[in-house]
């Protein structure tokens, strides 16, 4: 089974988590990248187009920055645009019905912080849940998420290699899950 990755840096150039996991994901033949960024400067998403490849696609991975506690605008955007109703849900549509979906992100904060102590006051599962009401509205298997935290300053050369290994991994692991383990997963 092969990944579709849909990429939405706005700056990948200078992004060091980012650049990194997509220089470690172009190494692997059954994975696809697919930035958003790149393919619709302009912001006129190709509906279509965009449709069609989520259908050639059984496992699906949104990889972003987390931006002010939710994902870049050209995500959310694409999101609007492409899971339409009667495509991706409603009575006539269900494209995205079974498919597994789940989320990479590259986290500036600390990991402590996203607790209920912590600065941010909220953990990260309870932050994407819009991403988990989303996937499961369409159908779709929410994967656990993956993330590196301490992506802005404090994560080191060695753990952003070792993350980018970690990020090849989960997508190996959730990639050859059969559709009837796919209970198993209880949370994102």
């Amino acid at each position: 089974m092969k990944t579709l990755v849909i990429l939405a840096h706005p700056n990948i150039e200078v992004s060091r988590v980012n650049q990194r996991w997509k220089k470690e994901l172009l190494q692997h033949s059954d994975i696809t990248i697919h930035e958003i960024y790149k393919a619709y400067p302009d912001w006129n998403i190709d509906v279509s187009r965009e449709q069609k490849l989520l259908e050639a696609y059984d496992h699906i991975i949104l990889q972003f920055p987390l931006y002010w506690y939710s994902y870049p605008p050209l995500l959310k955007k694409w999101l609007d645009d492409v899971f339409t109703y009667g495509w991706a849900y409603g009575s006539t549509g269900n494209k995205l019905h079974g498919k597994k979906m789940g989320l990479a992100m590259s986290i500036g904060d600390k990991k402590e912080n996203y607790t209920r102590g912590g600065s941010v006051s909220f953990t990260v599962d309870e932050v994407v849940t819009p991403f988990k009401a989303s996937i499961n509205h369409v159908g779709a298997v929410a994967l656990p998420y993956f993330a590196v935290f301490g992506a802005s300053f404090q994560a080191t050369n060695e753990e952003m290699n070792q993350s980018a290994q970690d990020y090849i991994c989960y997508i190996h692991k959730y990639q050859s899950l059969k559709n009837d383990t796919v209970d198993e997963i209880t949370s994102m």
